[in-house]
């Protein structure tokens, strides 16, 4: 028994770190549950391991008596004095009470011990050093599924990618390497649980940081980041230095940080987007590449309403709204975009002007005037140089009407003629 303790203590102290000390208390309050047993209820019963010898003692502190009628809590003056000689009734002496079968109890038990408090000092071990990680990127092994989560080894410790903190366009496999975002250690019923995300937009802003040096040292600043991750985030970035461009920093050399950057997010679109204290000019940047006609701020419900061509609305809004919900997200405000009606209302007032002009003139009614502007003939010059035919058809009136309206305009015209 001993030689296999002392093996025991030698291997979890060498392979899990655990210190001796730890494992040989644990041992001796495993085997303190289990001499209850052998034993029975010795008074202040209590059991000594020897960490280098592995020699395992059983004691009792029993009081001296002149008869015993309590064997678990006494021992009579003639068994006292032959362990100390001058013991005297009364006293409490140190008894050695270890069974002669305790060996086979205690190895098991030692066993049992050694592994239980190993588990519970894995677990101290993980909540200890990743309790001041969370915010950090680590890496790891998919090692296996429970349902849609994803149980990462870390090494020393296994995390969980829970199923809400996964990428749903990204699909992993058992002995894929990954990168993730440490969001939390919890202490659950399981003991501490080290939850990972690799959709959290934290996630692409540490990225940032480790790829683009000027944001590590500060020169350069994430103002904002809105993810919907798989398809496409928006990150605004800002410089106290006038001398430094934050886009371009972010950007790198011929593209080559936020290549690295997409990689890692398996060709998620990233936006990298100038940051500013106007929030007109931040929306329109955040809108890019869209042309934008009209901005208004809505102070109060700190909303924006938009107005761009028809052209455009599409690019404005993007896929499924996405580029207008993110840029509600980045900015913090309602984003309110809709299609530019001006130009056709205008269009609209002049050609209503005009056919009242043309109906005033030549006498006739606003909507027939209106057929004749819609098909080109806006102004009695123009009608003169077509034939009464060709205003009945355009018109719908019949042919004598349109002699009527021919007539009409040739006087107009001949008038306007003489004046000049």
């Amino acid at each position: 028994m001993n030689s296999d303790l002392i093996s025991g203590l030698d291997y979890f102290e060498r392979e899990k770190g655990i210190k001796r000390e730890v494992l040989v208390e644990a041992v001796q309050n495993a085997l303190l549950s289990a001499s209850k047993k052998a034993i029975g209820p010795a008074r202040e019963l209590r059991i000594e391991v020897d960490g280098k010898t592995g020699e395992i003692r059983a004691i009792a502190n029993l009081l001296v008596v002149e008869t015993v009628q309590n064997a678990h809590d006494e021992i009579s003056l003639s068994k006292a004095r032959a362990l100390k000689p001058n013991a005297e009734i009364g006293e409490a002496i140190e008894v050695e009470v270890t069974p002669r079968n305790f060996g086979r109890i205690a190895a098991q038990t030692a066993k049992q011990a050694m592994m239980q408090r190993i588990r519970q000092a894995e677990k101290e071990m993980v909540y200890d050093e990743f309790k001041d990680r969370a915010g950090e990127i680590v890496s790891g092994t998919v090692r296996r599924f429970e349902r849609s989560d994803v149980m990462i080894d870390l090494g020393k410790f296994e995390a969980v990618m829970p199923s809400r903190e996964r990428v749903q366009t990204e699909d992993y496999n058992v002995g894929d390497r990954i990168r993730a975002y440490v969001v939390a250690v919890e202490v659950g019923p399981r003991g501490p649980e080290i939850i990972l995300s690799r959709s959290h937009p934290n996630f692409v802003r540490r990225l940032f940081e480790t790829e683009v040096s000027e944001i590590a040292d500060k020169t350069v600043e994430i103002r904002g980041v809105a993810r919907e991750a798989g398809y496409r985030t928006k990150i605004a970035v800002f410089s106290a230095n006038e001398k430094v461009d934050p886009v371009g920093a972010c950007v790198g050399m011929k593209g080559s940080r936020v290549k690295n950057i997409v990689r890692e997010l398996n060709n998620e679109k990233v936006d990298i987007i100038r940051w500013s204290a106007d929030t007109k000019e931040f929306v329109l940047e955040a809108l890019k590449p869209a042309k934008i006609k009209n901005v208004t701020l809505d102070t109060e419900k700190r909303a924006v309403h938009i107005r761009v061509d028809e052209d455009q609305l599409s690019l404005a809004i993007g896929k499924r709204g996405q580029n207008a919900r993110l840029t509600s997200r980045l900015v913090g405000w309602d984003i309110n975009i809709e299609k530019d009606e001006t130009a056709k209302e205008a269009f609209a007032h002049s050609v209503t002007k005009a056919a009242a002009g043309l109906a005033a003139t030549l006498g006739i009614a606003e909507p027939v005037a209106r057929q004749l502007i819609s098909a080109g003939m806006n102004s009695a010059e123009v009608i003169v140089g077509a034939e009464p035919q060709d205003i009945a058809d355009a018109t719908g009136v019949d042919l004598e009407q349109a002699q009527t309206i021919f007539n009409a305009a040739q006087a107009e015209y001949q008038k306007g003629a003489s004046k000049a």
